[in-house]
């Protein structure tokens, strides 16, 4: 499934290398995200899926290649890069909250700093967010004060405070106690059934059925496969995807 011609594709990448030292670990990546779909990236340990994530807002440099979100061309440096990363929200394993401000004082911060939203619209506009996260009841407490789960889901309405164009998830649900999982995963999949363009790296695989539209599978920095949720979990053709599939699903 590709974007239409007359529109852009949400992100796009193409011809995309990158190494660590002599480690190749993206591969010649061409891959397009059409607006409002939901992309998830699967694979092994080591097989590329959070350095393709974290190249598509510039936190890894790629080393050639071409990288496009909404039409234009991922900005070296700068203010633009700073506009370009306030355009995509990016939730990490580790909630990066901090930790000396309330919940909704996260939340607020970069509408207040970065969008010079006024101080009664940004907390207005928080206090809705932590409502669609199913944390409302808690702004004003501290990080520390919250569960795992809780803490995921403010990281997920601070990045959303930005009305982002698309969302990055990088193993969101990794660092979590097997209970706190679905609670995050379930704020993911209503931001996916609205129509957000996300692209997920997870081992999640509920998830990856339930709510994505494509599937990507990674093995040594390439992408080895890129179909459908229903074809992959039922008839994947890779030798390798049949192997990661053999002891994720066994499991």
């Amino acid at each position: 499934m590709t974007a239409s011609n007359t529109a852009p594709a949400m992100i796009r990448m193409e011809a995309v290398d990158k190494y660590f030292g002599t480690l190749h670990v993206l591969k010649d990546i061409n891959l397009e995200v059409p607006k409002g779909q939901v992309v998830v990236v699967l694979g092994p340990s080591g097989s590329g899926k959070s350095t393709l994530c974290r190249a598509i807002n510039r936190l890894e440099p790629i080393n050639s290649g071409l990288i496009e979100v909404d039409g234009k061309p991922l900005p070296a440096e700068g203010k633009q890069l700073a506009q370009l990363r306030a355009e995509v929200g990016m939730v990490f394993q580790s909630f990066n909250l901090f930790a000396h401000k309330t919940i909704a004082e996260n939340v607020s911060l970069a509408p207040l700093k970065v969008r010079k939203m006024p101080a009664a619209e940004a907390r207005k506009t928080t206090m809705a967010l932590l409502e669609r996260v199913g944390i409302a009841n808690q702004a004003d407490k501290y990080p520390a004060q919250l569960s795992g789960g809780q803490q995921q889901r403010a990281a997920i309405a601070r990045a959303l405070a930005m009305k982002p164009k698309v969302m990055l998830f990088d193993e969101p649900t990794s660092a979590l106690d097997p209970e706190m999982v679905q609670e995050v995963l379930d704020v993911m999949t209503s931001l996916a059934s609205e129509g957000m363009t996300m692209l997920v790296v997870t081992h999640e695989m509920g998830f990856a059925r339930k709510a994505a539209h494509r599937v990507i599978f990674m093995s040594d920095g390439e992408v080895v496969e890129d179909t459908t949720p229903d074809e992959f979990f039922t008839a994947p053709k890779s030798a390798r995807a049949k192997d990661f599939l053999g002891k994720i699903l066994t499991h």
